[in-house]
């Protein structure tokens, strides 16, 4: 069997992390979750210093999907979106907006550079947990990515 590509999850928040990989974990996700507390980390994670793509598709290291705040220290989420889509060979990768901006501003500049899909963070427990734990099933289940980038699991595993 392929080996499952991880999740990307940038978030500096401690109790959304916290709340995040609660989620995950009940949606018994089998991917592994790879936890950037800032777009730095997360870039880092990436590429490398000379701007190359650190992975590749093939790569096991390869995201299946990448959940990103916007609101980041050192480098704002709306910045590593931006370098995510402009390479090549990290473009195919899907990110999803996971903040709690509200802002028209975020949201339309997020879909202007190429985001997959953005979700405002709900502020309830309960509709919070909810709303991760779909996140990652569908983009790590559901969502059929372009061939040859990720192994996946099949259904009803």
């Amino acid at each position: 069997m392929a080996t499952l590509k991880p999740i990307l999850l940038v978030e500096d928040n401690p109790k959304d992390l916290e709340l995040t990989l609660e989620a995950f974990a009940e949606a018994q996700l089998a991917n592994d979750i790879v936890v950037a507390r800032d777009g730095a980390e997360a870039l880092s994670y990436l590429f490398r210093e000379d701007g190359e793509a650190v992975s590749k598709p093939t790569d096991p290291k390869y995201p299946a999907v990448i959940i990103l705040d916007i609101k980041l220290p050192k480098v704002d989420g709306i910045e590593v979106l931006q370098r995510i889509k402009a390479n090549e060979n990290t473009r195919a990768i899907p990110v999803v907006m996971l903040t709690s901006s509200k802002e028209e501003q975020d949201l339309v500049r997020s879909y202007r550079l190429g985001v997959n899909a953005f979700v405002v963070k709900p502020v309830g427990f309960k509709e919070f947990f909810d709303a991760i734990r779909d996140i990652g099933s569908f983009w790590a289940i559901l969502n059929e990515p372009p061939p040859g980038c990720h192994p996946r699991r099949p259904r009803g595993t």
